[in-house]
């Protein structure tokens, strides 16, 4: 670990899938527990509070709404996770959600928002998932999380059923994407419209990830400290480390460059909250496919909180065990 203080870490599980059609991402959660998640973090000098997983029971009758898919059973289940998390932050932990599909940020983020108004978020993602419901190709709201926490958005978005409660909580200066390289027309559009900074595959391949994180921690926080929020779409990395994930695109962040994100953020001491998402084991070819993912998944994760590449922790050692 590096030699911050030891973290106070609360730990949702989050296993739902009905942002988006396939299933098995719902089953990431068991998968990144049994990995050892809760007892690595330990292990790093954490204080960890495993408060379980969440049960989302479906909505029934949950007919599509304009080309909205499932939105009560979505809108539901992120009230109930939003909920949580705030139950967390108020504890005056670091929240880590392991979902589910990216759906799901709808309720991390105003979860924590309603503790830290004044939250930033670092959204490391193949997709932008900003598209409203008139915008969105496919209808699945695993695509559309940010349009709903949008304040600039607002006007734009109609009364979708069960997301009633969601307040809009992000202005677009409170946000930078890490990894774009499929985004939707009518994301581009709204990208650039309302000046979202955002860092492709193509930047990233030109400024190097150390420049990429340098100005993103200046642009977020460099002039006011305040908390961040990391929502990690695991399809943000490429296929060859991450291939069991639902929407995978080639030509994304390698192991070496995601694990810098992770680094830099947990350096920054100002971590608040961090999702895991869209890890789906039903997705891998192979076993081998579902251990590398996994394995993948959990080594961002640790990263998020402590784990260095070192390969040892200094804040449990003293200098008589080394010497």
């Amino acid at each position: 670990m590096s030699s911050q203080a030891k973290t106070s870490v609360g730990v949702i599980g989050a296993p739902f899938s009905k942002g988006q059609p396939r299933r098995g991402v719902e089953e990431g959660p068991k998968y990144l527990r049994d990995a050892g998640v809760i007892e690595k973090l330990r292990e790093l000098g954490n204080d960890v509070r495993d408060y379980g997983d969440l049960d989302f029971p479906d909505v029934p009758n949950d007919i599509t709404f304009n080309n909205v898919k499932n939105p009560r059973t979505v809108g539901k289940a992120t009230e109930k996770l939003a909920n949580a998390v705030t139950a967390v932050k108020k504890a005056d932990r670091t929240c880590l959600v392991i979902g589910g599909d990216h759906s799901l940020a709808v309720g991390t983020i105003a979860g924590h928002a309603a503790v830290h108004r004044d939250l930033c978020v670092v959204w490391v993602d193949a997709h932008a998932d900003i598209n409203t419901p008139s915008t969105s190709p496919s209808g699945n709201l695993h695509g559309q999380p940010l349009s709903f926490l949008m304040k600039e958005l607002k006007s734009k978005m109609p009364d979708v059923p069960g997301f009633e409660w969601v307040k809009p909580c992000l202005s677009a200066k409170d946000i930078v994407y890490i990894g774009l390289r499929d985004v939707d027309p009518g994301e581009h559009y709204i990208l650039k419209t309302l000046g979202i900074k955002y860092y492709s595959m193509s930047e990233v391949d030109y400024l190097k990830i150390d420049k990429v994180m340098e100005e993103t921690i200046e642009y977020l926080v460099g002039k006011q400290k305040r908390p961040i929020h990391l929502s990690f779409d695991i399809d943000g990395l490429d296929p060859s480390i991450a291939p069991a994930t639902g929407t995978a695109v080639p030509g994304g962040l390698t192991y070496r460059e995601g694990m810098y994100i992770t680094e830099k953020l947990c350096r920054t001491g100002l971590l608040s909250a961090v999702d895991i998402m869209e890890v789906n084991p039903s997705r891998g070819e192979t076993k081998r496919d579902v251990e590398l993912t996994v394995n993948t998944a959990l080594d961002m994760t640790l990263s998020c909180f402590g784990k260095a590449r070192e390969g040892y922790h200094t804040s449990t050692m003293t200098l008589p065990d080394i010497i």
